[in-house]
């Protein structure tokens, strides 16, 4: 078979050699997009990141693909209806960050409550004074986790650890995990108006998208903190950008933004196609909070560690290697 492996950094090709000595595998740094597509229109397999957006338009490039191989959780950048039209499997990766993203969520907790960011850059500077850099314990305090799967989960273990309360929303309560690690499940507004820091760790769906808006922030705790280590989607970025702005939130630490596959490059905004595939309100509330001095926002790495990548790697080669076996795993719905 062919098979196109896109967002492949040199180091990581070890994972697919196996693949190699029967099939013919191409490497790309880049992105999938329609020029590339083109390059590779008769590939059998796909295998690619979250930055490569699989539509219906990229689809009909390919003459005879059968399987696109994400290497994330999130399938929110594959139009599953698209691919199950034209009988493409899709296969993810259901686990490979729990521990790592839910360190992460503490790395951006800790960075706001000991004001390290500001405490290092001024340092750095020659500047040793204290003033301004008060914070604030974890201990004694209330978490709220907002998703219950293997990182929410994690995170009220580690929250447990620094002696936090914790406080649980999911539609599916896991009431034996809530026992064995010592959380109690409330519904979400009871846990947005209780917890000193709320923790985001749902999945993008239609259910999710702006899980949390201006009704969501109205009711929450004043003076709390917001970690979102899960999809931008899932916060209204307009409605957090008057909290912040308002006081109703003290801090956020942000791993993902609602239009971060395109905030990366501004000079984006002066292409006309732009506009018309992004909203450029949220674009711009990106920046803004880039900018913000309460807020901290990380490019999208919390899943970043070799530990979490090396699992991606080798469940995404097992699928592969399944699926060819004529046992797919792993499969995606829409």
């Amino acid at each position: 078979m062919k098979i196109a492996i896109f967002e492949i950094e040199e180091w990581e090709r070890q994972a697919f050699s196996e693949l190699e000595e029967e099939h013919e595998v191409i490497f790309r740094e880049g992105q999938l997009d329609a020029e590339s597509a083109e390059e590779v229109a008769d590939a059998d397999i796909l295998s690619v990141f979250i930055y490569s957006h699989i539509d219906s338009d990229l689809l009909d490039r390919f003459q005879g693909l059968k399987l696109i191989a994400t290497r994330s959780t999130g399938v929110d950048h594959i139009d599953l209806g698209a691919c199950d039209d034209r009988d493409i499997i899709v296969s993810n990766v259901p686990t490979y960050g729990g521990h790592a993203v839910a360190e992460h969520t503490f790395a951006l907790l800790l960075a706001i409550s000991h004001q390290i960011v500001e405490a290092v850059d001024r340092t750095r500077r020659g500047d040793f004074s204290q003033q301004g850099l008060t914070g604030f314990n974890l201990y004694g305090r209330t978490m709220g986790v907002v998703g219950t799967g293997d990182i929410g989960a994690n995170v009220a273990r580690i929250a447990r650890g620094f002696g936090m309360e914790v406080l649980a929303f999911d539609v599916e309560p896991q009431n034996e995990l809530a026992r064995e690690v010592g959380f109690t499940y409330v519904d979400l507004p009871d846990l947005l108006s209780r917890a000193d820091v709320v923790s985001l760790h749902v999945p993008a769906t239609e259910a999710t998208e702006n899980m949390l808006s201006h009704d969501e922030f109205s009711v929450i705790k004043k003076g709390s903190v917001l970690i979102n280590t899960a999809r931008g989607s899932v916060v209204d970025t307009e409605a957090m950008l008057k909290a912040l702005s308002d006081g109703r939130i003290a801090a956020a630490g942000l791993d993902v933004l609602e239009e971060e596959p395109t905030v990366r490059e501004e000079g984006e905004l002066l292409r006309s196609f732009f506009r018309e595939r992004h909203k450029l309100d949220n674009l711009l509330a990106d920046h803004l909070l880039l900018r913000m001095r309460n807020v901290i926002v990380t490019p999208h790495s919390a899943f970043n560690t070799r530990d979490a990548l090396n699992q991606i790697l080798q469940t995404t080669r097992d699928n592969v290697e399944s699926f060819i076996a004529g046992e797919p795993r792993n499969l995606a719905r829409a």
